[in-house]
């Protein structure tokens, strides 16, 4: 089954809880905090494999989650590392952020890595915290937790050439000439509902690969018929063969067709409708063709070369794959994508960030402490520790939440919310 659109939801592991431990061993005088710090949690990457060709593995199982890491041991052992979580993709996959249809990352090769969610970092513990101040800690961090993300993964089909053109001119056919491709041939419209590829050689040892593309109709661009679904495999290809039956034997209008075709193209994105085409005027070998074929020129005011083909008789079949080849040499392969286009992260460090907080009033006046700085310090904080607490007090303070609540008027004895907790506040 093709499948070139699906949506899922990755989680990266949470890091691992830091250990509260000390060391009471006979004969070991001073044996001090001991407590391990916890494993990082697994990272969630998307890798290039060339021998996939569908996203079937994803429709079925929604939610891919990456290794959490272990807790820290005694004796300041480490806690092992998550298992990163390694999800395989055709050539020619596109990652989008679901929220807000940002590229995170567009795989083009066999093999190309990309990092998406990062695993949390492991808690550190109590034998990292011991100094000459503090000999005696009791208390550890909980490890960083994981990240989540809803997806978009799009295939959009490595292909050099797009074969285009309306139901039953001839684009599978003229695929399965030109290539060992074999796609299905019928005499009714939408014959072809999955796009087709197939590598295309010169006699002169060049080569390309081309793709037939699904039969578009007026609308196309807003979904209709097969619509956007196979608009986007044309994205990638740099040349643009477009299929005109010239016999007109269904009644319609070879030019009109044309014309409803890059009207299509013009709605969609990516700038598809100035991508250079071939106009390959098919069914040649018809009754009407060559009239139908003077009307066409006569209509026609743009530069794309038009070549007379008929794929039933091989007719300047070579001819057209040696005009192909020359215009993929003489057009220069460009991104998909702008740098805009790509997601932009920024990682808390709690240290140094200019606003890793958000100060308001809720509804019932009292003040409101949030951000993804702060959530991150909360969830590795130990509460049930005297120390932790107090830990966390300090380190709002280095934050500059304390100097900020005073600003707003807060006062010792004052209830202040923080992440939907409640706590005193106090100097």
């Amino acid at each position: 089954m093709f499948i070139d659109l699906v949506k899922i939801t990755i989680r990266s592991g949470k890091g691992g809880d830091g250990m509260s431990a000390f060391r009471r061993e006979k004969y070991v005088p001073k044996g001090g905090p001991s407590g391990g710090n916890g494993g990082r949690g697994g990272d969630v990457f998307f890798v290039g494999d060339e021998g996939l060709s569908t996203l079937l593995e994803f429709r079925y199982n929604r939610l891919r989650k990456a290794e959490d890491g272990e807790a820290g041991k005694n004796k300041k052992m480490k806690g092992k590392d998550g298992e990163d979580l390694l999800l395989k993709v055709p050539v020619g996959t596109t990652i989008f952020n679901a929220k807000n249809d940002k590229v995170l990352a567009d795989i083009t090769e066999h093999g190309q890595k990309a990092r998406i969610l990062k695993g949390g970092r492991g808690g550190r513990g109590n034998a990292v915290f011991a100094s000459s101040r503090n000999t005696a800690p009791d208390y550890a961090e909980k490890g960083e937790p994981g990240q989540e993300l809803d997806l978009r993964i799009e295939l959009k089909l490595l292909a050099d050439v797009g074969i285009i053109g309306m139901p039953n001119a001839g684009k599978s056919t003229l695929i399965s000439v030109i290539s060992a491709s074999k796609p299905k041939i019928a005499s009714y419209p939408f014959t072809t509902i999955v796009p087709n590829l197939g590598v295309v050689g010169t006699d002169d040892d060049r080569s390309f690969v081309a793709a037939d593309m699904p039969g578009l109709i007026e609308g196309a661009s807003r979904g209709e018929g097969l619509g956007q679904q196979f608009l986007r495999h044309i994205e990638r290809t740099r040349v643009l063969v477009h299929v005109i039956d010239m016999s007109a034997f269904e009644g319609r209008d070879p030019y009109e067709d044309f014309v409803t075709i890059n009207e299509e193209l013009k709605a969609y994105k990516h700038d598809l409708e100035n991508r250079p085409q071939v106009i390959a005027a098919n069914k040649m070998d018809m009754p009407e063709a060559e009239a139908n074929l003077e009307r066409f020129r006569s209509l026609y005011k743009g530069k794309a070369p038009i070549v007379p083909i008929s794929s039933v008789t091989k007719m300047n079949i070579k001819e057209l794959v040696y005009l192909v080849a020359d215009t993929l040499d003489e057009t220069k392969k460009e991104a998909l994508y702008t740098p805009e286009a790509f997601e932009t992260y920024v990682e808390y460090t709690f240290e140094g960030e200019k606003e890793p907080f958000t100060i308001r009033r809720g509804d019932d006046g009292m003040l409101e402490v949030e951000g993804e700085g702060i959530e991150k310090l909360f969830a590795m904080t130990d509460f049930t520790k005297h120390e932790g607490v107090r830990r966390f007090a300090r380190r709002l303070k280095e934050l500059g939440v304390e100097a900020e609540l005073k600003k707003l008027g807060a006062e010792p004895g004052d209830t202040v919310r923080i992440l939907g907790e409640e706590f005193e506040f106090s100097e």
